[in-house]
């Protein structure tokens, strides 16, 4: 099958999970914020940046590692290696969390609420321990497999979203048959608690569902493989917190540097809304890279593997530039996916602004392929490292002054200047043969065509004609790729 064909089949598997599970989770979204306050979404919004942070910690970088050396080594000594560590760091983790409960929550700002630490520090531990099996399934091209169990774990997380913040109240408000059953599984009290007891379950039946890869390994920890994976792995542990603090450390900084006159949970809760509306782009990006990291292993030893790199990169810009345009244009209507409260005069800059800033993270993810093939993970790390350094500085000027604008304004700078370094490294040590001319006129038409909807008072039918013009574009100057040598000269 034709690379290329093969990387879009397996991605379109793994959007069946992903995009079609994320985008059902997204219809959570309206839920919550018809539901509770903004104030109260900003704690689901601040323990959810914690999370992210230690779902890294715990995971450190072990699935990369999985599947460099599943080309080298013994696969199935591999993967129970990976798996035996992380079962390990994870229960330790959890055994801490439990014992110094108290400590955190008061920490964090949440002393009466104990609980919380308990129930994510379950929830990242079995996350953490199914990741190396998620895994194994993506190295095995078990997508379908990997996809059904992804899905189940979104239904169930959705269907007890609905159960408990729906259902019960409405039982209990109408004296239901089912009364007794929901006063013995639900109070009041715990509000926006329900959205963490729903994930707990989803992750634990996930757990479940990945038994049988974890049974059958043959449960053989090598620690000479185990010492090389930590070395090839630790510089993305650092990468990874390093690009977790570009992508959430702006929700727990607003906590503190926002003025003490603003309603601080209301500005949070706001915030992690409107980022929610970005989330398009970042579905496709996680699909994208779920389908697209082992693909690139594969094809490492292809005479052509890097031409295959280069035209991947350019048909990914082709769809993120394309999804920009969707999300800008019809702005009005994702909106209206927020309830009434969320409705504020920022949205609109704001949600263009992640846009554009996670268009420039997918990039970074393309290119970042030549520090992982060439194992000098390191400057994955240094990249990451100096991208959070300008995330963190920009953040501390930019929010006493323009609020969480200024999260989306220091997110978009970080990933532009991550992409720059990263394609000046990538030019030294990894060349790929990119088609710029190509590419840079679809980065730029798409910038024309933002700018006109943003300034230009057009109606709707016109913008959407724009954006049929785009697409016949990229039909006119791609479609000829399909017949060799054929392909049309820009310049």
């Amino acid at each position: 099958m034709n690379p290329l064909k093969k990387l879009a089949s397996q991605t379109a598997i793994y959007g069946l999970s992903s995009v079609v599970g994320r985008l059902l989770n997204y219809l959570l979204v309206p839920l919550y914020t018809r539901y509770f306050l903004p104030e109260e979404y900003g704690v689901v919004t601040e323990l959810y940046a914690y999370v992210a942070f230690l779902v890294i910690i715990l995971t450190y970088g072990i699935e990369t590692a999985f599947f460099r050396f599943s080309q080298k080594e013994n696969n199935r000594i591999v993967y129970s290696t990976s798996l035996i560590s992380l079962l390990f760091s994870s229960l330790l983790f959890i055994i801490l969390m439990f014992v110094f409960s108290e400590n955190i929550s008061s920490s964090i700002g949440y002393p009466n609420n104990q609980e919380y630490v308990k129930w994510f520090a379950l929830i990242i531990g079995l996350d953490a321990i199914s990741s190396i099996s998620f895994a194994k399934l993506r190295a095995l091209n078990k997508a379908t497999r990997f996809a059904l169990i992804r899905l189940v774990n979104i239904f169930i997380n959705i269907g007890l979203n609905l159960f408990f913040i729906i259902y019960c109240p409405y039982a209990i408000e109408n004296n239901l048959q089912s009364l007794n059953f929901v006063n013995s599984v639900y109070s009041p009290s715990v509000g926006v608690g329900y959205i963490f007891i729903a994930n707990l379950f989803a992750s634990a039946i996930t757990i479940l569902m990945l038994l049988p890869e974890m049974i059958n390994s043959v449960w053989i920890f090598e620690r000479n493989l185990w010492k090389k994976m930590m070395i090839y792995a630790s510089p993305l542990l650092i990468a990874g917190l390093a690009g977790m603090t570009n992508e959430t450390i702006d929700r727990i900084l607003l906590k503190y540097l926002l003025p003490e006159s603003s309603n601080i949970s209301r500005e949070i809760g706001l915030y992690g809304a409107f980022y929610k509306l970005s989330i398009i782009m970042i579905l496709f990006i996680q699909t994208f890279r779920f389908a697209a990291e082992p693909f690139y292993f594969s094809q490492e030893r292809e005479h052509n593997s890097r031409k295959i790199y280069a035209d991947v990169m350019k048909y990914f810009i082709i769809v993120t530039s394309f999804i920009f345009l969707i999300v800008t244009t019809f702005y009005d209507f994702f909106i209206n996916f927020l309830g009434s409260k969320y409705h504020d005069e920022r949205g609109f800059l704001v949600v263009s602004v992640l846009l554009f800033a996670n268009f420039f993270l997918g990039i970074y993810y393309n290119l970042s392929i030549w520090y992982k093939l060439t194992e000098k993970t390191r400057y994955g790390a240094y990249i990451a490292i100096f991208g959070a350094s300008i995330t963190i500085i920009l953040n501390i000027l930019l929010i006493p002054v323009f609020g969480f604008v200024g999260c989306a304004l220091a997110t978009l700078i970080c990933y532009s200047s991550m992409v720059l370094l990263s394609f000046y490294l990538s030019n030294k040590h990894f060349p790929i043969p990119y088609n710029y001319y190509r590419i840079l006129m679809y980065f730029f038409l798409m910038i024309f065509i933002y700018l006109i909807i943003y300034y230009a008072n057009f109606t709707l039918i016109i913008e959407i004609l724009f954006l049929i013009a785009y697409c016949l574009l990229v039909y006119v100057f791609e479609k000829p790729k399909m017949t060799e040598n054929k392909t049309p000269k820009l310049f």
